[in-house]
Formats: C-alpha cells, structure tokens, sequence
C-alpha cells in the first residue's frame, strides 16, 4: 500500500475516533467541497480583474486620461459586456470601448484574450505566484506588457487611481450618515500611527467614515479625527455607542469632547486578556471562564456581581489583575446596562469588527514594498478602507438597534431626572 494511502486512511480512522460518528466525515466533506468552490469563484474573479485591469489600461494609454486626452480624434466610448479565456476557460468581463469619429477602435489587448491560448495557464500561474510573493506591482506590468501595454501607463494609472480614492474618501459628505455606533482603533504603517473610525448606522450598515494620522496614538489626534467628522457632517450625538481598545489618548478625546454623557464600550477582548498577561499560567484558563462567563448573563446586575466576585479571587492571586478588572468594570458593561440584546452585543462588545476591517486592509497593503512619504501612505489606506466597504455586511441583529436606541434615551432621561431630584 502507498505511504500516502495509508496516512489518509490514519487521518480518517483518527476522526472517526476523535468524534465518535461516521457522519462527521461526510459533514467535512462537505466542508471541504464547499472550499473548493469559493476558491474556485475567487479565481475567477481575480481573472477578471486583471484582465479588466489590462483593458482599461491599454485604452487610457491610447487615448489618455479624460482631463489631458492624446488625440482629440480618438475618445472613450462606455463599455459592454463581453468575454475572454483564461486558460481553457471563458469568463465574462467589462469590455471598454474606443472610438474614432468614423468607427470603432479594437483594444489589441481584448483581440489576444478572445482567443483560447493567449492567456495561458502558465501567465496565470505566474500571476498567482506573483500576487501570493506580494508582487503586486511587478505582476501587473508583467502581465499588461505580455498584451502590448507600456509599463510607466500601469505605475501612472495605479497612482492616479488611488489619489482619487484618497480625495474621493477625506472629502466626502457624512451628513447621510445616521450612526449608531462608532469604533475607533489604531492601525501602524511606515512608523506612523493612524486612528480610524468605523461606524454602524441606525440601520446596521458599516462604513469606514475617515483617518487621522500622528506618530502616535494620543489625545490630539483623536480630537482632530473627531472634528474631521463633524465637520464633513456627521453628527456625534451622546447617544452614540463607542468602542474602543482601552487606548489612554482616545478616551481622553471622547471625554473631552462628549464629556459625562459618553456612552463607553471597553473592548472585553482586549480587556480578558490585559488581565490574563498579570497572572501565572496556571491561573489564565480559569480567569477567562470566569470573564466569559460573567458577561455572557443576560442581565447587568449577574453580570456585575460575577464580576466582582472574580476581582475578589484575584485580589488572593494578583493585585495588579484585580486592580485592572475593577478599573475598566463599568465600561467593560455598557452594554449589560443599556440592556443590548445578546445577538447584536456580539458585534459591539469588542473591537472585532474594526480590527477585522484591519486585517483586510493589510491583506491590500502588502502589495506596497515601500511606503514613500505620507501622501503615498494616506492614498493606500483611503484606497484600501474603500475596497473593505464593499465586502461589508450589515450587523447581526441590527433589527434590535431601535430597541436599543429607546433604552438609551430611556437611560439619559433617568439620569436627568436623578439630577433634578438632588
């Protein structure tokens, strides 16, 4: 028998003992068999962008861009449907056109992708080798110049197309946009540091709403990305949830700028695991049930008082661990307090979302070597946040947020009420 033969047939014994049951086999199976298939569409659609990408390029150097045209004979004429073949395969792409003013000019580029054999399996393999090394800028002009396009169009249509990103993503209008909750996190590039603000409006939708950028996290940057806000339009009520890692300089920002009425979320995430750094190893994995458990009651009262009885076992182990659970206990509750529905608290009790925003648009941003100045910096990272906006979801639950929002006003008018009756 083959030595792999056998080790497969190891690793299904192996599973077979591990879960008791034979359908568990068949149910990762069907795991496995559904992963083929969403890589299969990603290919696919990487394909389709780059040879998009290879069109647009080709067309732009003929006729050149619209605000500096080459040729005032040759113009730019919408785009069609159409298909090309990578490899064996057909696809179907966005064919731009262009025109003379008697007839119709073929991009020699989309001639080649018609035909079966042009865009070969060994191009495409040296395009994924390409773009999986963090070659992204090299694989691109290689590709464009196999189709007869110059490498200085590429560099010069990928700088112009990320400035207007950046212009497209510091200018635009917020006034439209009705936020629910906002975190705010920071994310390093080039030695510099860049707090930026995701939003979730009252009908759960997510938006990257703009960047500050500094050398470091701290007060000043924070309120100079909340005036950037205001003054692009949005409004920032003091009935906006706010999310945030426990970061000294951004709270100070929020309290300066909203003072008493600051509606807090601490992070739970990164506050399990501050307060598991204090403690020996023996002492962690009971911490965090003690933590997890706390704050998955339904109710603020259970919640706090497991809370306090766990600041009490630590008081025995660490005084420091204690001291940091009990400094962040009320924000770590926010939304026990506010009464938020257990679905849509899985999405505010963390920064979860934002830094699954970051993650993203590091996966964009390992295509660039070497960042040149802040302009270049600034330009990726508009770029970037806009490409992250359209794989954003709405939020789980976010039929509960006018629920939310009449326990808020609810809140504010009994601390009010308090107020006037001292």
């Amino acid at each position: 028998m083959k030595e792999n033969t056998k080790k497969r047939k190891m690793s299904i014994a192996g599973i077979k003992e591990v879960y008791g049951k034979e359908e568990m086999v068949s149910e990762m199976y069907q795991i496995l068999a559904t992963g083929k298939q969403e890589f299969d569409t990603l290919m696919k659609e990487l394909g389709r962008m780059m040879v998009e990408a290879i069109m647009y390029i080709e067309r732009e150097e003929i006729a050149g861009p619209d605000y500096q045209p080459i040729n005032p004979g040759i113009y730019k004429w919408a785009s069609q449907p159409g298909s090309v073949y990578i490899g064996e395969e057909k696809i179907k792409v966005n064919h731009p056109r262009l025109r003379s003013k008697s007839e119709e000019i073929p991009l020699k580029s989309y001639q080649k992708l018609k035909e079966p054999d042009q865009f070969s399996e060994e191009l495409w393999t040296k395009i994924l080798s390409g773009i999986s090394c963090q070659k992204y800028q090299e694989t691109v002009i290689d590709t464009a110049q196999a189709f007869g396009v110059s490498a200085s169009s590429v560099s010069k249509h990928i700088i112009a197309a990320t400035t207007k990103q950046l212009k497209e993503f510091k200018e635009r209008n917020l006034e439209d946009f009705k936020p629910f909750a906002l975190f705010l996190d920071t994310i390093h590039r080039g030695g510099e540091a860049f707090i930026i603000a995701l939003g979730i409006d009252l009908k759960g939708n997510k938006m990257a709403l703009g960047f500050w950028q500094g050398a470091t996290e701290n007060q000043e940057i924070g309120k100079e990305l909340l005036r950037d806000l205001e003054r692009r339009g949005l409004k920032l009520s003091k009935k906006i949830i706010w999310i945030t890692d426990g970061g000294k300089g951004i709270i100070k920002a929020l309290k300066d700028r909203l003072g008493k009425k600051l509606i807090h979320q601490r992070c739970t995430i990164h506050k399990d695991r501050n307060i598991q750094k204090h403690l020996a190893k023996k002492y962690r994995e009971e911490a965090h049930l003690r933590f997890s458990t706390a704050l998955e009651q339904t109710g603020y009262e259970d919640a706090r008082r497991m809370l306090l009885e766990m600041e009490q076992w630590l008081r025995g182990i660490n005084e420091s661990a204690a001291d940091s659970l009990l400094e962040a206990m009320e924000e770590i509750l926010t939304l026990h307090r506010l009464k938020v529905p257990a679905l849509l608290r899985k999405t505010l009790h963390s920064t979860n979302p934002i830094e699954s925003m970051f993650s993203m648009v590091r996966d964009t941003e390992s295509k660039v070597k070497r960042y040149r100045g802040s302009k270049m910096m600034q330009r990726w990272l508009a770029s970037a946040l806009l490409d992250c906006e359209r794989r954003f979801r709405r939020v789980k639950g976010y039929a509960l947020i006018p629920e939310v929002i009449k326990n808020i006003e609810a809140a504010e008018e009994n601390t009010e009420a308090a107020l006037l009756a001292i």
